[in-house]
């Protein structure tokens, strides 16, 4: 079993859902972005999600846009990845890797998986990649034992959410709604339906990310979610002008609540 799917599992047991924090490698230095990986675990992440920065985000909203184009101003690369998920792996959340494909593609599909499972990182979730067109990045992850999370929508067919199950190994994504990545007054009204119908399809993990960004949302997701994926508003407090240092305790607090809110959903009677 993956490390993820066992997290998962372990955090399950405990009667709630797993807080899966996002964050960019490089913003606003590589490290400056440990310190803040470090911090968000500290805080409450159950499962840590580093994005590789991309100069075409199609999927990301403003606030995840404004702190990868400052870590791409300040000279990240890929291999920093890599640094970043060595430097936190002692304090034990599965890392799993947030990228496009292209970037991958770049540096080398073999050698992304080679160098990613040296580092100590638990996989990739590649958004803009389906099942059908991963078959080279499907035979690196295996080789080395590396979780290939794939994403769902609501528009999803049947015969798409049973792909992605069978293709996914560690959760699924789900997407909550249709759009890009942010913080949202509420999350997707479709996505309690796209969780129970993805695990129809045969998904034994799901994970609802996009527009998570308050407690009462964290425990409304985590009430039937395996994992509330949150970004933009662990971002957001990273962005300010204060030192670094105090913007990274405002993430923290962030974060605290956020897991309190996940953590709200058991003693609400639903399942998690």
């Amino acid at each position: 079993m993956s490390i993820t799917a066992a997290r998962l599992d372990a955090v399950r047991a405990e009667g709630r859902a797993a807080l899966v924090g996002y964050l960019p490698v490089g913003f606003p230095t590589v490290s400056g972005s440990i310190d803040a990986v470090r911090a968000m675990i500290e805080a409450g992440a159950d499962v840590v999600e580093l994005g590789v920065p991309y100069s075409d985000p199609v999927m990301d909203g403003s606030t995840i846009q404004q702190a990868v184009d400052v870590a791409l101003g300040n000279g990240v690369r890929v291999k920093d990845v890599f640094t970043v998920i060595e430097a936190v792996a002692d304090l034990g959340a599965p890392v799993l890797v947030m990228s496009y494909y292209n970037p991958v593609l770049r540096y080398g599909v073999d050698a992304f998986a080679r160098d990613l499972a040296a580092a100590g990182g638990a996989g990739i979730i590649t958004p803009d990649l389906i099942p059908d067109e991963a078959a080279e990045w499907t035979a690196a992850a295996d080789a080395r034992d590396l979780d290939k999370v794939f994403l769902v929508a609501p528009s999803s067919t049947p015969e798409r959410l049973r792909s992605t199950a069978a293709a996914s190994r560690g959760f699924v994504y789900a997407a909550s709604t249709m759009g890009v990545t942010g913080e949202r007054a509420t999350v997707g009204g479709d996505a309690q339906a796209l969780v129970a119908r993805t695990r129809a399809a045969g998904a034994e993990r799901v994970c609802v990310g996009l527009g998570v960004s308050r407690a009462e949302q964290a425990a409304e997701v985590g009430s039937y979610a395996d994992g509330v994926i949150v970004g933009s508003a662990f971002v957001r407090p990273l962005l300010g002008d204060g030192p670094f240092s105090e913007r990274v305790e405002a993430m923290s607090r962030v974060v605290s609540s956020l897991a309190g809110g996940v953590a709200s959903a058991r003693t609400s009677g639903a399942p998690a």
